[in-house]
């Protein structure tokens, strides 16, 4: 079945840092979608037909639905939570939280709260860390699967430095994992991301065999953290004494590629940043998170600058929004401490194709080229009466995107579309 979605259409097909003809804009456009995919995006002129379903949303903008890069899915109940920096953190909330996603009928109940707060937020595809247990996977797989919606994700690695009861092994790690990456890898619009916490919770042992399923397994994407915290790294460099640096022991363990997300990537040594521009390894800002815990500035610049690519995400439950749109708001701010710009539609592209280049999916995601699944988020710029004050005196494109930027939230989401189904009721 076909339908037509109409309304103020907006999408990149070049990054606005890099050259000035980076997007589209069609003032009265229409995106024409049949059985979940892309097939025409136009003016509305040229693709309404008297027999075909049709949903109006002027005088709102239509995007590629947001992609978050990375998120923490057994985190949802202890965001924003009080008063510490990142490895205390882990061990007074994170960890004790996920322990609990060993308990039945736990992870399937916080799943379907977990996509229903995501797609409520614009974010139609998420790369989550899951808990060590495959259930959480599963769970979240299943849920994800249940809404035709693009999910990558993974049962954390970790069989060291937490409670007993958050705990793998090397050998069930990598069996845990491998069982749920061929159940679930490339089943329909899912993906398995194999999942190494960091280094800090695993041993060498466990980050060999790590490197063994990502040998196996080529085409997954592998997620962890990199040198987030001057505390975590201090401890890691203890943990591995011949390691020159952070991301020389996942390089160790033949972890670099461009399928490798490493989720913060702030205090990076010239060697690092070196290395990851050579191998591909994207850099993942997660500046809520980095500005709850303490933990320090991304330098988006300097690493565009060495040639690594970037991704941004939330890093619920250390990042206090699941809102892409409150985050792009701290990512300018982080910036311009930085002496950096992120120019809102720099910031757009960053939170579509941008993130969907990061994972190598501009094919399927990101973009509203046709042939990509109909996954759309519909903005509001007046959704509240203050934004609706401020864009009597907006006169851009540009200028509206940055009130969506700095002043939006899940009130400023109309609608998202997951594969062109509503998510949202009207």
């Amino acid at each position: 079945m076909q339908q037509l979605i109409r309304g103020r259409v907006l999408d990149f097909h070049a990054d606005p840092a890099e050259t000035d003809e980076n997007h589209r804009y069609l003032e009265d456009g229409a995106i024409l979608i049949e059985d979940g995919r892309i097939r025409a995006v136009g003016d509305h002129a040229d693709l309404a037909r008297p027999d075909l379903p049709e949903i109006d949303h002027h005088p709102n903008l239509i995007l590629p639905g947001f992609i978050d890069t990375h998120i923490h899915f057994p985190q949802v109940q202890v965001i924003g939570s009080w008063g510490a920096q990142l490895l205390d953190w882990l061990n007074t909330y994170t960890f004790p939280e996920e322990a609990r996603f060993g308990q039945q009928g736990h992870a399937g109940a916080m799943a379907g709260a977990f996509l229903d707060l995501l797609t409520a937020h614009g974010t139609t595809t998420a790369v989550a860390f899951c808990s060590v247990h495959p259930e959480s996977a599963e769970a979240l797989f299943s849920a994800a699967e249940a809404r035709n919606m693009a999910m990558i994700a993974g049962k954390v690695m970790m069989d060291r430095n937490a409670p007993e009861a958050v705990l793998d092994t090397p050998q069930s790690g990598y069996d845990d994992s491998k069982a749920l990456l061929e159940k679930w890898h490339g089943r329909g619009r899912q993906r398995y991301a194999i999942t190494p916490r960091f280094a800090i919770t695993s041993t060498p042992e466990q980050l060999e065999m790590t490197g063994q399923l990502a040998r196996e397994y080529p085409d997954c994407h592998i997620q962890t953290h990199l040198s987030e915290n001057l505390e975590e790294i201090d401890y890691t460099l203890s943990l591995y004494p011949k390691a020159r640096d952070y991301l020389d022991i996942y390089e160790t363990y033949g972890l670099l590629s461009d399928r490798l997300l490493l989720g913060h990537s702030i205090h990076l040594r010239d060697r690092e940043i070196r290395r990851m521009a050579e191998t591909g390894s994207r850099a993942v800002f997660c500046p809520t998170s980095n500005l709850f815990l303490g933990s320090g500035l991304f330098d988006e610049a300097g690493l565009r600058a060495a040639g690594v690519v970037s991704g941004v995400a939330t890093d619920v439950g250390g990042g206090t929004s699941y809102s892409m749109l409150q985050t792009l708001n701290e990512g300018y701010k982080i910036l311009q401490l930085r002496g950096q710009k992120l120019h809102p539609l720099s910031a757009f592209h960053w939170a579509t194709r941008g993130n969907a280049l990061a994972l190598g999916m501009q094919d399927r995601i990101g973009t509203l080229a046709p042939g990509s699944d109909a996954d759309l988020v519909v903005l509001d710029a007046q959704a509240t009466p203050a934004m609706a004050l401020r864009m009597q005196r907006a006169q851009t494109l540009a200028e509206e995107l940055f009130i969506l930027q700095i002043m939006g939230d899940d009130r400023a989401i109309a609608q998202t579309y997951v594969a062109g189904q509503p998510m949202k009721a009207e």
